[in-house]
């Protein structure tokens, strides 16, 4: 189980309400596709799964270059 990364109240509220991240990252789902995030390919992508809580293949979607 993984731990989120802290945020002001705010904007935890924020993004709790939006998309369940702190649940998410907590129970070790993807907010995006809703599904299991177990595998990352480094500390890294681990790291970024808890401050967004996109899996691995939601990350690499997102942040691919063009």
């Amino acid at each position: 189980m993984a731990t989120p990364s802290e945020k002001s109240p705010q904007l935890e509220q924020f993004l709790e309400n939006l998309m369940g991240r702190t649940t998410a990252v907590l129970l070790d789902y993807c907010v995006i596709c809703r599904k299991p995030a177990e595998n990352f390919r480094d500390d890294l992508s681990r790291k970024e799964f808890t401050i967004s809580g996109m899996c691995q293949a939601c990350q690499d979607e997102v942040f691919q270059e063009e």
